[in-house]
């Protein structure tokens, strides 16, 4: 049955020519797209990029550079978190944003706290500045760090650096384990 139907496809086309080009010339502002058909279109483009960052650069309630910052998950215990706090845990990892950009640092905080997390490093050095001397408005930088953090969910706790780390201008960041460090303590604790 197949073949019957070709045949009749090709009879019915053996007088067909292709034409010579291909192109569908529009008349001049017949089919042209309103502006918001282009607004429409624009944004439905940008919506497909994805953007695994999800860290929020939406308003954020700025901060004095002498303001102290603390955070702590539900479930840490008191005494890792005063440990934390104390700088009594080596740190395994700086990052700089002096400088930045707030798209810089946005991008270079998470990738940084993803890249730390997948290589089991878990006390982190945020330098981010106090911002005495932004212009025009202080400790933006600051702010955004202090909303940014607790944003991520590998993210335990943090709290502001003592002054041998960089007191108010850095933060500590202490990452929850990674799956194999995990799967490593209950191996360890299976044992017992």
């Amino acid at each position: 049955m197949q073949n019957d139907d070709l045949d009749l496809f090709l009879l019915e086309m053996s007088g067909v020519k292709p034409l010579s080009q291909d192109e569908v010339m529009l008349e001049p502002g017949e089919f042209n797209p309103t502006l918001a058909q282009q607004a429409r279109r624009k944004a439905a483009e940008l919506e497909m990029e994805y953007d695994a960052n999800y860290l929020s650069m939406e308003y954020v309630d700025l901060v004095k550079p002498d303001e102290p910052f603390t955070y702590k998950k539900d479930g840490v215990q008191d005494g890792v978190y005063r440990n934390l706090r104390l700088g009594k845990y080596e740190l395994d990892a700086t990052l700089n944003l002096l400088g930045k950009s707030l798209t810089e640092a946005r991008r270079e905080l998470f990738f940084f706290i993803e890249d730390c997390h997948k290589r089991g490093i878990r006390t982190l050095l945020i330098q981010h500045g106090m911002g005495r001397n932004s212009k025009p408005h202080p400790a933006i930088l600051r702010s955004y760090v202090f909303k940014w953090l607790p944003q991520i969910p590998i993210v335990l706790a943090c709290n502001t650096a003592q002054r041998h780390h960089g007191g108010y201008s850095a933060s500590y960041v202490l990452l929850q384990k990674n799956a194999e460090q995990k799967r490593e303590n209950r191996e360890l604790h299976s044992k017992r």
